[in-house]
């Protein structure tokens, strides 16, 4: 662990919570990053599963918000979460934003000048993360899963469907599905890809899953009082999409939740069992 700088470390359900940092080479910057070891970690390695967090966010949100490591303690499944985008670059415009730039990375890799040298999350969460997570943390190689919220739900499943060979069990809440079609992804596309439709395409979970759907069994969740519902995350879309191309898709509306984390802690205990089926096979 030689890259690693540890900033805290924590009893937790008889694991270990810890809270990381490293230099990136896919960013060029320090990048912060969480771990969750269940107690079964301390007799050998043990499945992985990423979860990406949504604008604004850091690796902290899931860890403390999400009340996960319970149940991974009993699964015995490694818990992952990093921050959304690389941090004080200083690039024109980095800031000026909520849903743009600093903590709205959208887990892509950027090919506009301005954001294509550091703004590379889509590298990160598909290759650095995990050969450091392997490398440095008792994690299972070729048992990795993903799952996130929001902008990370959509990076989750543009992450999984661009590398299905990678990822083994794959779920998202209220994922932004479609952003090709809605104000957060086209602010997000148009900035760090250019104006180029086909570049965008790469990065719609729509796009690629009507294109070759993942292999596997996608379990989403949303709730039908979500304030963003109709304007962000157009879970139609997502249906239509795995109808079109033949993806096992569970979409499950779930009545008067919205979109915060007392929505993600109500139904993570489902994802997990889901992810661990597989990943615990």
């Amino acid at each position: 662990m030689s890259n690693i700088e540890t900033r805290s470390e924590h009893h937790c359900f008889g694991g270990k919570q810890g809270f990381y940092t490293h230099q990136s080479e896919s960013t060029g910057t320090a990048m912060n990053f969480a771990v969750y070891q269940p107690p079964q970690a301390e007799h050998g390695p043990v499945p992985t599963l990423y979860y990406l967090a949504g604008l604004t966010c850091t690796e902290e949100t899931f860890m403390i918000k999400a009340g996960a490591q319970h149940v991974a303690a009993e699964l015995g499944l490694m818990l992952v979460s990093c921050d959304t985008s690389p941090r004080g670059l200083n690039l024109p415009g980095e800031d000026e934003h909520w849903d743009f730039g600093s903590g709205a990375g959208f887990y892509l890799d950027a090919t506009e000048p301005v954001w294509a040298n550091n703004y590379r999350m889509g590298s990160y969460v598909n290759l650095e993360l995990p050969a450091l997570i392997e490398s440095g943390f008792p994690a299972q190689p070729g048992r990795r899963g993903i799952f996130g919220h929001s902008m990370g739900g959509h990076g989750a499943l543009v992450t999984a469907l661009r590398n299905p060979s990678r990822w083994h069990s794959l779920s998202a809440f209220a994922p932004i599905s479609n952003p090709m079609n809605c104000p957060w992804g086209q602010k997000a596309f148009v900035n760090y890809l250019g104006h180029g439709k086909d570049a965008w395409k790469q990065w719609d979970a729509c796009e690629l899953m009507q294109r070759s759907p993942w292999s596997g069994e996608i379990l989403v969740d949303q709730g039908t009082g979500d304030q963003f519902l109709e304007r962000e995350l157009h879970p139609e879309a997502l249906q239509a999409a795995a109808n079109s191309g033949g993806q096992k898709l569970v979409l499950r509306m779930q009545d008067g939740y919205d979109h915060g984390y007392y929505f993600i802690q109500s139904f993570m205990e489902d994802h997990l069992r889901h992810h661990a089926r597989t990943l615990s096979g």
